[in-house]
């Protein structure tokens, strides 16, 4: 049966297309900064959980993107917030299983995602908004509250970065690692 669409109002219509739009970019993003598929789901659905509550607080739908990448790096810090991790030495050559292999942990994506893992928080993460999450210098500086100046610095530092960890090759470009 077809969903009613009479009964929907145009916030949840709102709601919902951002949803099916940004859910994407937002796992991505989330992947990046948490290095776990059930921590960026968790963080993903956290995000659109505050999106709704204070979705009134959206008065631009341009700047839905923005706006929820900036929820989602909060939600990521309250994570880091509320909990306190023991850390323990593990051996880094944990083999892993190839049914659950992605082609994102094989072959050049691997080298290029590693790599990344690697760059400071401070120019990875714009990378990361700026590669998985298709934004803009100005969206990541509205995100991250910085200069737009400072996020186009600090994105051709990534990339230097990123292409010497690479042994000179070509990082990044014109696709996603």
């Amino acid at each position: 049966m077809a969903p009613v669409h009479g009964n929907v109002n145009p916030k949840q219509r709102q709601y919902e297309a951002m949803v099916r739009a940004l859910s994407a970019d937002l796992y991505r993003f989330a992947f990046w900064l948490s290095r776990s598929e059930t921590v960026a789901q968790d963080l993903v659905q956290e995000t659109f959980l505050r999106a709704w509550k204070n979705l009134d607080a959206l008065r631009d739908a341009e700047a839905a993107k923005p706006w929820l990448f900036t929820i989602l790096r909060r939600e990521h810090a309250r994570l880091y917030e509320r909990k306190h991790f023991d850390t323990v030495e593990i051996d880094d050559s944990v083999p892993e299983d190839a049914a659950f292999a992605s082609p994102e942990r094989s072959g050049d994506a691997a080298q290029v995602r590693d790599a990344m893992l690697k760059l400071p928080d401070k120019y990875r993460e714009p990378l990361a908004m700026q590669v998985l999450g298709g934004m803009s210098c100005d969206e990541i500086a509205a995100a991250t509250d910085q200069q737009p100046g400072a996020i186009m610095t600090q994105l051709f530092r990534a990339r230097q970065r990123l292409k010497r960890l690479l042994g000179g090759k070509a990082a990044l470009e014109g696709g996603r690692p």
